[in-house]
């Protein structure tokens, strides 16, 4: 083979050094909308979510597994977004929205590992909420301090393997010059898109791998919440299934907003991705249920409020 042969320079062309990420720059006046609405969704996320972490940490009364987990949600909500969102901004002020390709590698690695793990550490939860109502004598054998962290790591180390995975197969395949990601950030449907060979293997591999992050986790928490329902009416204090239902609305608002809008996204083939109905649907769950989740956890949550206050008192008497 000469470096004359199209052969040869179709291989040079697999791996470009950068990509464009058109997202809506034929659109300019959308553009600066979104950028200020993922500002400042991003900024609350930080606010939110730090303030979650903060709190559980210096709190001794929220010292218990459903708060150790929802730390870790917030820990993976600001990975999350930060791995998208500073750079997404500085792109939309940009005419050249580019991104390098190790950038674009570390990006679609990272924000598809903490995605996974949050999916499996919301079923978690789900599953913390059965133990408290269902089996509230046992609560403290069944979660265990160890026990929620051997689950936490699950959680986390099962995101990264798969993120592995996706990462690897999807960024091999070979572009063949073209390097215009119709999307905002480097997401594995839009960058199969690009791909100038056949992609069912790749596709089946995302499909199971959404399949096992996904459903299965989402079906495990309609099943717990199908316990609790149960036990909750069996409960004959009116206040008492208040304050049960309480505990696990807000999970299920979460769950709900998450799952939703991902497995829309993802349980479908790349070639029927929907170009803006698609882009917006991940700004949803990159942004908004990322930037609402402290908000519908603590909105409602007393105990929140006044470990918040008791911090506040703390360290003002200092």
């Amino acid at each position: 083979m000469t470096y004359n042969d199209p052969s040869w320079e179709q291989l040079n062309q697999s791996y470009p050094g950068e990509f464009i990420l058109l997202g809506v720059a034929d659109r300019p006046r959308l553009e600066m909308l979104l950028s200020a609405i993922i500002l400042i969704c991003y900024v609350m996320t930080l606010l939110g979510n730090t303030t979650i972490i903060v709190v559980s940490r210096l709190d001794p009364r929220l010292h218990t597994p459903m708060y150790f987990f929802l730390s870790n949600l917030s820990f993976l909500d600001l990975g999350f977004t930060t791995s998208l969102g500073p750079h997404m901004l500085v792109n939309f002020w940009r005419k050249r929205k580019t991104i390098t390709y190790m950038a674009c590698v570390v990006q679609l690695y990272v924000s598809l590992a903490l995605g996974s793990a949050e999916c499996i550490l919301l079923a978690v939860m789900a599953y913390d909420r059965y133990a408290a109502v269902c089996q509230p004598l046992h609560y403290t054998a069944i979660m265990s301090h160890s026990i929620c962290i051997t689950m936490a790591a699950v959680s986390w180390l099962s995101g990264f393997c798969t993120s592995l995975l996706q990462t690897a197969m999807t960024l091999k395949l070979p572009f063949c010059g073209q390097n215009k990601v119709d999307h905002f950030f480097c997401e594995v449907p839009a960058l199969l898109k690009l791909a100038c060979v056949d992609t069912s293997v790749n596709e089946a591999v995302l499909f199971v791998s959404s399949v096992i992050f996904l459903l299965v986790p989402l079906g495990l928490i309609i099943v717990s919440y199908g316990y609790i329902a149960v036990a909750v009416l069996r409960i004959r204090s009116a206040e008492g299934r208040r304050k049960a239902f309480s505990t696990c609305t807000s999970h299920l608002i979460v769950v709900s907003l998450f799952y939703g809008t991902i497995i829309f996204s993802y349980l479908q083939p790349p070639s029927n991705y929907s170009r803006d109905i698609g882009k917006m649907i991940s700004l949803f769950y990159t942004f908004v249920t990322t930037m609402l989740n402290p908000l519908i956890y603590t909105l409602r949550n007393k105990e929140v409020h006044r470990a918040l206050k008791r911090t506040i008192n703390r360290n003002g008497t200092i």
